[in-house]
């Protein structure tokens, strides 16, 4: 298993250091237009928040997993984990704001030691789509967490797992040796519970994320490929497939440089720009909670430290009459969510 970026203290664990790469280089010289810029030529600059509606709670880096093309840099070494007054302060936010969806990601969120407490007391808030993001392998990894599937059926938990592929190759180069192996079995664990059965009102939605320097293809054609291979091959079950563009951040970042792609990369991402997506981004209804409370744009500029443009900018500060209406925070990685039909977590955008 790899180490984080943190654990070998790389150059990129740094936030401010992947902001510099991405703000100099081809951008700074002109040979490719930045973020900025673009949207400028469309009329769409700034992007302006609208009303709220979906609340992201990253309850912590910790996860049994290191992920090649991770953008949080999470793994068993990371040690950032949501404290529970933390939580107390999202749980009021969660009963007094407009949000209809929250949507609770990690690492894995599973790990933090009062994630249970959480979903139980966030469950009573009567949100409308209640998301934890697993990466599944966290089900089979331990024995305390087995019931792990009957314990999402009882709170309607929606479950959103990262699934990068319906071969053991693909998917075991991307996350790990044994990942693929862990991940059928937590699968029909789930759908053992009801979750993904066609008609079943258990959501369960898997995420494809590309494994190199290339951008996903069409989200509807994957689907149909990915439900084929799953039910033909195991007898699997699932409801939607996401596919996500990897944002040049973070590990996948620091893949593209390693690999000399970076710049290939970011001239593809430029290419497929889509003045539509541009639209309907994420950021522009949602706002993501650090470990530690503070406030972002989106998972993304969270990883990179780019808080968001308001007087309140920790949980415990939080006014949606502050928060609405406000700048988006943006720099040349928001590329990866306006280039083809769009990315967000919930997947295609246009």
């Amino acid at each position: 298993m790899i180490k984080s970026l943190h654990k070998r203290e790389s150059d990129l664990a740094n936030a401010k250091r992947q902001v510099e790469i991405l703000s100099n280089g081809i951008f700074q010289q002109g040979e490719l237009p930045t973020f900025k810029a673009k949207i400028s030529e469309t009329n769409q600059f700034p992007i302006k928040a609208k009303k709220l509606e979906i609340l992201q709670i990253n309850v912590g880096y910790m996860c049994n997993q290191t992920c090649n093309h991770c953008h949080v840099d999470a793994g068993p070494d990371r040690k950032e984990i949501m404290s529970k007054d933390t939580m107390l302060q999202c749980l009021e936010v969660i009963k007094n704001t407009g949000a209809h969806t929250l949507d609770l990601t990690g690492g894995a969120p599973e790990m933090n030691p009062h994630f249970r407490w959480f979903v139980d007391e966030a469950s009573k808030a009567g949100i409308k789509d209640f998301i934890v993001r697993s990466n599944l392998t966290i089900i089979t990894a331990n024995k305390k967490h087995h019931d792990l599937p009957e314990f999402f059926k009882n709170h309607n938990v929606h479950v959103v797992s990262s699934m990068p592929h319906w071969t053991k190759g693909k998917t075991d180069k991307q996350r790990g040796d044994g990942v693929f192996d862990a991940s059928l079995k937590a699968l029909k664990m789930l759908n053992d519970v009801g979750y993904g059965i066609p008609d079943s009102n258990l959501k369960l939605d898997l995420v494809y994320n590309p494994s190199g320097a290339f951008l996903p293809g069409n989200q509807m054609a994957m689907e149909k490929d990915f439900k084929k291979a799953l039910f033909d091959d195991f007898g699997i079950h699932f409801h939607n497939l996401f596919a996500l563009t990897n944002l040049p951040i973070s590990r996948f970042l620091d893949y593209l440089i390693a690999s000399e792609n970076y710049e290939d990369y970011m001239y593809a991402l430029v290419e497929a720009f889509n003045p539509n997506a541009v639209k309907n981004v994420m950021c522009t209804n949602t706002i993501s909670v650090s470990w530690d409370g503070y406030l972002y744009d989106c998972d993304f500029n969270q990883m990179l430290e780019l808080p968001v443009n308001s007087i309140a900018k920790h949980i415990s500060e939080y006014n949606e009459n502050l928060l609405e209406g406000r700048d988006i925070v943006i720099s040349q990685h928001c590329y990866g969510c306006t280039a083809g039909a769009g990315s967000s977590c919930q997947g295609t955008v246009a």
